[in-house]
């Protein structure tokens, strides 16, 4: 069990997919993110596996929620700077965490 400090340490924010690029140069299928937070903390990039759901053109646009204050974590040339966070489907494909209603870029989880 974790308490809900330990919880509230990971900063999980809204952010809006601004661009999204195939990523060949990935182990395992990926794309390229850049994901818009809003004016406190900017366009942030974003490395994730979701070639299975999802095409570059419909994630344009889409808000996703994503953890923002994990290390960055250097993927080859690319350094991933946030975590996209989904659920695996039946076959193992990461499907997005998905909002009810859009809401501001940057919006905390709570």
């Amino acid at each position: 069990m974790i308490s809900w400090t330990d919880f509230a340490r990971a900063d999980i924010r809204v952010g809006t997919v601004v661009e999204a690029r195939p990523f060949p140069e990935a182990r395992q299928p990926d794309y390229q993110l850049v994901l818009d937070f809003g004016p406190e903390l900017g366009l942030e990039k974003s490395s994730a596996q979701l070639t299975h759901q999802y095409t570059p053109a419909s994630l344009r646009g889409r808000q996703v929620l994503a953890v923002v204050n994990f290390s960055p974590k250097q993927i080859g040339p690319f350094r991933s700077e946030v975590l996209a966070l989904g659920a695996l489907d039946a076959e193992g494909h990461t499907v997005l965490t998905a909002l009810a209603a859009p809401v501001p870029n940057g919006s905390q989880l709570h």
